[in-house]
């Protein structure tokens, strides 16, 4: 009964937004300080200004592994879980061919047990110097029992999206490489439901990635660059509106350091930043956000992709000061033993006004022969509540190499 009015609830607020086509405005209450040169809430904090997108499950880390490792995995060794940070590492990949499963359960503090993703990823090389890769991704939500406002039902629906891609990683030279990935998205939330005589149909995007990778080998250690643009692609929309929402384009850098102590011991110490490539939601009011455009739709939302991107990293209204507050910081550490044992953990950090999440996160790393399991558990540090809190996950990877081997 409990889950039937959660996700009542949950529906009718998606209906209603979607027919109203608005954005609630994250300045609410704020005003701007001209002293201290920025937008202040009522208590004289920054305001709280989260950017919001379509479709944010493109940007949920897929795999047990990072996910023990605070979300990072731009610069780390490669898996077949590169494909959603940065694919372009397949080229340097050491086997032939491999394939990962992931199982994450979602809001199970909430007692939910049919609300999870799943994500299946692989790569194989046809030599020395290129790769290919696919992936799919598997976002349920559960059953709903769909409900006006009045709470008269509506009918029932079980909402899910799914991402497909496909990606060519190419080395360039020794220890650079390069790859591309195109994505299709597919994003069903409430189809054949209507509300003020809009009827709501599947969303559905197409974006595309491009990576790089550059590899530093030492005598003892060994050092990995990474860039990832990712999600770069067409606006969604759920009905026939004109206005379309951003799907999370993102730009991450990271980097890895492995200490090879000898045969048998290897720890990497890794870390990410990532920057939503989003324009920044406006602060004041409706008129102040909405000047040259269509009627009661803020003038950052009507943006193109490309003008999304590029003004993305000048358009907060906060200045210089909020842009560095856009960036989300992960750092991780990774124990091999004999390469058969793993112990990992990490921490993420996004700023108060941009999301609050900030958390803690452990794991374990298992390989034998031609099997591997990863497992990620998240301690959060805040009050905010995320949807993994306390929750184990796990990865199960295949290296299909060493299976035809034998």
């Amino acid at each position: 009964m409990k889950k039937n009015k959660f996700f009542s609830l949950l529906s009718l607020l998606l209906l209603l937004s979607l027919a109203a086509n608005l954005q609630a405005q994250a300045g609410f209450g704020c005003s701007y300080n001209i002293e201290a040169g920025e937008w202040q809430d009522p208590s004289g904090a920054p305001c709280v200004n989260t950017i919001v997108t379509a479709v944010p499950f493109l940007r949920i880390v897929p795999d047990a592994r990072a996910g023990s490792m605070g979300d990072v995995g731009i610069a780390t060794s490669p898996d077949p879980n590169a494909m959603h940070f940065n694919s372009s590492k397949l080229a340097f990949a050491e086997k032939d061919m491999g394939v990962s499963v992931t199982y994450t359960p979602w809001l199970q503090a909430l007692g939910l047990n049919d609300v999870y993703m799943a994500y299946l990823s692989g790569f194989r090389k046809f030599d020395d110097l290129q790769s290919v890769g696919f992936s799919l991704r598997y976002f349920s939500l559960g059953d709903i029992n769909f409900t006006d406002e009045n709470g008269q039902a509506l009918g029932t629906g079980r909402p899910n999206e799914f991402e497909v891609a496909g990606s060519y990683a190419r080395k360039l030279g020794e220890n650079f490489s390069a790859a591309v990935t195109a994505k299709f998205v597919y994003s069903n939330l409430a189809a054949g439901q209507q509300i003020n005589n809009v009827r709501i149909s599947p969303g559905t995007a197409g974006a595309a990635d491009v990576s790089f990778t550059y590899r530093i080998p030492l005598d003892d250690a060994e050092v990995n660059l990474g860039m990832a643009i990712t999600n770069i692609g067409t606006k969604i929309t759920y009905t026939e509106s004109i206005n379309r929402d951003f799907i999370p384009a993102n730009l991450g850098i990271g980097g890895a350091y492995t200490f090879l102590f000898d045969d048998y011991n290897k720890l990497t110490i890794a870390g990410d930043v990532n920057k939503l490539l989003v324009p920044t939601p406006c602060l004041g009011t409706p008129e102040d956000c909405d000047q040259t455009g269509e009627e009661g739709i803020p003038d950052y939302r009507e943006q193109s992709m490309f003008s999304g991107v590029l003004n993305s990293f000048s358009d907060a209204p906060g200045g210089f000061a909020e842009e560095l507050r856009e960036l989300m910081y992960s750092v991780g550490m990774e124990y091999w033993y004999d390469d058969q044992f793993a112990i990992r953990a990490g921490f993420y950090s996004e700023h108060r006004t941009k999301g609050n999440r900030k958390f803690f996160t452990v794991g374990l790393g298992l390989k034998y022969n031609v099997f591997g399991i990863n497992f990620s558990y998240l301690a959060p540090t805040t009050n905010r509540r995320n949807p993994l809190d306390n929750t184990l996950r796990f990865s199960l990877l295949f290296d299909l190499d060493a299976l035809s081997e034998e």
